[in-house]
């Protein structure tokens, strides 16, 4: 997630307007040839949600989740059908076993979570435009339909009577703000604060919230937050889309002891396979940031079979077997106009948005070989 912004707003900063110039000026292709040629990295495209943009006023849920409108997906992909070469996650899986090159403007298509606009807007583009994709998704959700935690909770607290807003796992005790767009701030700094608490202390305290606000999650979940279904999964993977782990709760496995972290990583790949049958191990870490993923996550992860596994932390893959257990992501946000997309795929390292200030840390990444 990114800090607050209009539902129809985009930052204009120098990085912006460069993109924007090259795109008008008709630089991109000439200069997307040059690197090319000497700068063979991965790029990988991380999505949530792609849907119709709602009114903030109206809109009970997260729209940091919102990656793009289903206009503005299919434009995006037809422009990485139209100049790049679209590939399979585990295919670049198999060229790292290989010790091959990957070919010159790779890009894999991933998505995050599993909510069920993935299937009914982003499968037929897909499908419509033939491009490999790999969908992570958190399978307890995927299990039982409840909504994912975080979305709840930024749901919780734009739709609470309540006139407190009493954490006191996170030390915060505040009067509850009335307006939306204030309270859209005061869930962003919660979703902030709280993951430097264990996994765990997170759960309990969204179940605490579910109960003094009589806001069950696991009543009729509301369509607007819907994960997929195992039906629709397996559609999707007859269809020759990839399916990969999120965990099983979409907790930050950094955040949990030992036994539940080998529980996570474990359940949730056995269930894959139980539900979907034999295919490539792919992994994406939830939250994804230096926080929420560690060496001892990576191993796991790795002793688990998982072929490669993506964080969210942005940026390219100049020589992916050094970090396949830890792939940089270049997130697609909702105010991503088609200049800048593609001015973001030609020029990531001067133009990508960058990871999210509570997602990253300056440390470098944890990376693991095979």
């Amino acid at each position: 997630m990114v800090s607050e912004l209009p539902h129809d707003a985009k930052p204009t900063g120098i990085r912006e307007r460069l993109g924007e110039f090259c795109y008008s000026a008709g630089l991109l292709s000439p200069l997307q040839r040059v690197r090319s040629w000497w700068h063979k990295d991965l790029r990988i495209l991380a999505y949530h949600r792609v849907m119709p943009l709602p009114d903030p006023d109206s809109y009970d849920f997260d729209l940091e989740l919102i990656s793009a409108t289903p206009e503005g997906f299919r434009e995006q992909m037809l422009l990485v059908k139209e100049r790049y070469r679209p590939m399979r996650l585990s295919d670049v899986a198999a060229a790292i076993d290989a010790g091959h090159a990957l070919p010159p403007d790779t890009v894999v298509i991933t998505f995050d979570d599993g909510y069920d606009d993935n299937y009914h807007i982003v499968f037929p583009i897909l499908q419509e435009l033939g491009i490999p994709a790999t969908f992570f998704v958190s399978t307890g959700h995927i299990d039982t339909g409840r909504p994912y935690a975080y979305d709840w909770l930024v749901h919780m607290i734009l739709m609470t009577t309540a006139t407190r807003l009493e954490l006191p796992e996170l030390g915060m005790d505040m009067p509850m703000p009335v307006g939306r767009t204030a309270r859209r701030a005061l869930a962003t700094s919660v979703l902030d604060h709280m993951k430097e608490i264990s996994a765990l202390a997170q759960a309990g305290m969204i179940r605490r919230l579910e109960k003094e606000w009589r806001m069950p999650s696991d009543a009729a979940v509301p369509a607007d937050c819907r994960p997929m279904n195992w039906d629709q999964l397996r559609e999707m993977h007859a269809a020759g889309l990839e399916i990969g782990s999120h965990g099983v709760n979409h907790w930050m496995l950094s955040k949990l002891p030992l036994d539940e972290l080998e529980r996570e990583v474990r359940d949730s790949r056995d269930t894959l396979l139980r539900e979907l049958g034999p295919m490539p191990l792919l992994m994406s870490y939830p939250v994804g940031s230096n926080r929420a993923f560690d060496r001892q996550v990576i191993e796991v992860t790795r002793e688990a079979g998982f072929d490669v596994a993506c964080s969210y932390i942005s940026g390219t893959n100049p020589q992916p077997a050094a970090n396949r257990y830890s792939l940089y992501r270049l997130a697609v946000e909702r105010y991503i106009g088609k200049r800048w997309f593609a001015a973001m795929l030609t020029m990531p390292g001067l133009i990508n948005h960058p990871t999210p200030a509570h997602l990253a840390t300056p440390d470098e990444a944890p990376s693991c070989s095979h």
